[in-house]
């Protein structure tokens, strides 16, 4: 099962994730940005300047600026739309996760159920026949719609009919371990942003907002802070909160159980697995003695940023335990 197999299942879980969390972000980013446009720069000559910023917020949350800026140099909406959902140049773009996605369950379609295979393949043929002047012919919002209920499908067939046994704790070890991530990653750009304007409660607070709705947790938000909307209660809320699925801590403690789940026969990575685990509850350990006047005072990203460093650990030694480096679609 380890080795090729294992790097594969996990990659599945990561891709599937990225591509949610993909869609999710994008729009977003994007429809805000058009009700704010609307609102409060029309007819205004800042309108021009604050498209592009909006455009550069976007491909900062997905982590890969630098890559843009090198194949496109100016942003605009088609371009950045393209790069992020339909440039199969991009390694990260949603078609080229969606295409990785399905040829790791094709090399392992023996021991996935059937209807994996089906979505993940149904998916991939209508992904990509779309092109980038439907996104705006059709509205993005319907498009990155279609995106996420195309991933909800994937993800109900998995947890529907796949056994709990090694192949369905991998998956989930990768897509919890993206899912953390993207989280850390959402919240950096935000605050980023924030960090370039002054700083206070009603310049960080339409970015954090964008935050939750990114991860789909303003209702639930709500819920446990009704109108005491503050930016230390977002940040807490997102990283802290224990029963949120897209939270911080929540990832941790399903990548916690998942990974306990793993049975190795091979008793000479018993112990590197014991490592990893040690490791995930380390970095639970250090959450958990945070405060929220810790979050509230984070204005540079020191405390985000030890997160992502962490979480991009244990990515690596998950790939040093139970991969060979390379030989699957990773």
């Amino acid at each position: 099962m380890l080795n090729r197999n294992a790097e594969a299942l996990f990659w599945i879980g990561r891709y599937m994730e990225r591509v949610e969390n993909h869609a999710r972000l994008i729009d977003v980013h994007y429809h805000l940005q058009m009700e704010r446009e609307a609102t409060i720069y029309e007819d205004s000559g800042e309108a021009g300047e604050d498209k592009i910023s909006k455009w550069i917020r976007i491909v900062d949350a997905l982590g890969s600026r630098d890559a843009y800026e090198k194949q496109y140099g100016t942003y605009t909406e088609m371009e950045v739309l393209h790069y992020a959902s339909l440039d199969r140049d991009n390694p990260n773009s949603i078609v080229s996760c969606v295409c990785n996605a399905r040829n790791n369950v094709r090399t392992l379609r023996e021991k996935l159920p059937s209807e994996m295979w089906d979505y993940t393949n149904g998916f991939y043929l209508w992904l990509r026949e779309k092109r980038p002047e439907e996104l705006l012919q059709d509205s993005p919002h319907l498009f990155y719609a279609k995106i996420k209920e195309w991933t909800a499908m994937f993800l109900g067939v998995a947890q529907s009919v796949m056994p709990r046994e090694n192949e369905w704790h991998f998956i989930e070890c990768g897509r919890h371990l993206e899912r953390g991530e993207n989280t850390l990653r959402i919240l950096s750009s935000a605050l980023q942003t924030a960090n370039s304007e002054p700083w206070d409660q009603q310049t960080a607070y339409p970015y954090l907002q964008a935050v939750l709705r990114s991860v789909s947790g303003y209702q639930a938000f709500r819920r446990y802070y009704a109108d005491g909307i503050t930016v230390e209660a977002i940040m807490e809320f997102v990283i802290l909160n224990t029963i949120f699925p897209r939270s911080l801590q929540y990832s941790l403690q399903a990548l916690d159980e998942h990974l306990r789940h793993i049975h190795l026969q091979e008793k000479s990575l018993r112990n590197e697995h014991e490592k990893i685990i040690r490791q995930v509850g380390k970095l639970r350990a250090d959450m958990a003695i945070l405060e929220t006047e810790d979050l509230a005072i984070d204005r540079d990203g020191a405390i985000i940023g030890h997160l992502f460093k962490s979480f991009g650990q244990l990515g690596v030694m998950f790939a040093k335990t139970f991969f060979r480096m390379g030989e699957a679609s990773a």
